[in-house]
């Protein structure tokens, strides 16, 4: 949601923009564009290869780039001395290079890893984690961060895998899961029946939901009074977090009364920002809440 961005944060010359999820660089490029002359970014990202292509789009003169989570926002700012952003992006969405990554099976169809992990030298994979949770604990987690209906007969398959054919690539997951749901029956369906599993997955493995809470709550100390923070979800878990943190009025001010939507031009174009949600609030004005 480009123009929507830009827009709704009234990006103005000599402004500092934090981006916390700076990606490919798309969203940063314009925003950087609209700060000049004068105005500073930092870009930070979990993934080493998104920063690599933003390093390709991005001038070093004026924007700072940094392998950090959007949590640890406030530590970063003070390692290289910056002052607290006027105004603050994060797009919760995945990109279309870490889809089409094979290495790491963002994609159903990869052959890859079964990785799912931003950052593959933190925490376990994918892969580790299907090898090794209980069936009770599988269910939860396909239940409770993809919202999938039939966690529970896809965890004990992923479980039941593990003797024969253990699980080793996307591919496989997507194979398994859709044999669960649709009985191997492929149909015309809005979206992939995997796509709640694999959800779930990225989720746990990079704790995306924790990182989430950590940065909102970073983002009330880090930005200027009067900034703004611009915030694009993706599913509901992730949107029902930043709606409760926004409704915290010693904080914020919201911007936008309901969450922007893509425009139909936007859809047609990429499909995959259907469902995403731009909401926009100000940082209050008034002295720190104690």
């Amino acid at each position: 949601m480009p123009r929507e961005v830009v827009q709704g944060l009234r990006l103005a010359p000599g402004l500092m923009v934090l981006d916390g999820t700076v990606g490919a660089g798309g969203h940063s490029r314009l925003m950087l564009d609209a700060i000049q002359p004068g105005g500073q970014l930092l870009g930070l990202d979990r993934d080493p290869m998104m920063l690599a292509h933003a390093r390709q789009k991005l001038p070093e003169s004026a924007a700072v780039l940094h392998q950090s989570s959007y949590a640890e926002m406030e530590q970063v700012l003070q390692e290289f001395a910056l002052p607290c952003p006027d105004r603050i992006l994060l797009d919760l969405g995945l990109s279309s290079d870490q889809l089409s990554d094979n290495t790491r099976s963002f994609s159903f169809q990869a052959d890859g890893a079964l990785d799912l992990r931003f950052d593959t030298t933190q925490g376990r994979s994918a892969e580790e984690l299907l090898a090794t949770e209980s069936v009770e604990h599988l269910t939860a987690i396909l239940a409770d961060l993809g919202e999938e209906p039939k966690a529970a007969a896809i965890a004990e398959q992923i479980v039941a895998s593990r003797k024969g054919m253990p699980l080793r690539t996307g591919r496989q997951l997507a194979q398994l899961v859709e044999k669960v749901v649709s009985g191997g029956r492929s149909g015309q369906q809005e979206r992939h029946t995997a796509t709640r599993t694999f959800q779930a997955l990225r989720i746990a493995v990079n704790q995306e939901l924790e990182h989430v809470v950590r940065g909102l709550v970073a983002a009330r100390t880090c930005l200027k009074p009067g900034g703004l923070f611009a915030v694009i979800t993706f599913h509901s878990l992730e949107d029902r977090l930043v709606k409760q943190e926004f409704r915290e009025r010693s904080w914020w001010t919201s911007i936008t009364d309901k969450p922007v939507a893509p425009s139909p031009a936007e859809i047609r174009f990429n499909p995959r920002s259907r469902s995403a949600k731009l909401r926009i609030v100000q940082r209050t004005a008034a002295k720190t809440p104690s």
